[in-house]
């Protein structure tokens, strides 16, 4: 996976760990949650005879690893 170089809040380890994190979870969550990270990450799918092609958003990818860790501590004040 390689993140944009005009991009320097998040890096490709940090997106990697958000995802990871996130793959437990992602059956607990409500259909709207699950369709909302999928328009966060995904910008565009393009499908061809020869494969796909997914460009994923790397500003959302940001966003959810920032609300991933934030999760902990959540947990830890409730």
């Amino acid at each position: 996976m390689a993140t944009r170089k005009d991009n320097s809040s998040i890096t490709e380890t940090e997106v990697r760990e958000a995802l990871v994190q996130l793959d437990p979870l992602w059956d607990e969550l409500f259909p709207a949650e699950q369709a909302r990270i999928v328009q966060l990450l995904v910008e565009r799918v393009d499908v061809a005879v020869e494969g796909i092609s997914i460009r994923l958003r790397t500003e959302g990818m940001a966003s959810l690893a920032a609300e991933l860790r934030q999760q902990p501590e959540h947990r830890r004040t409730a």
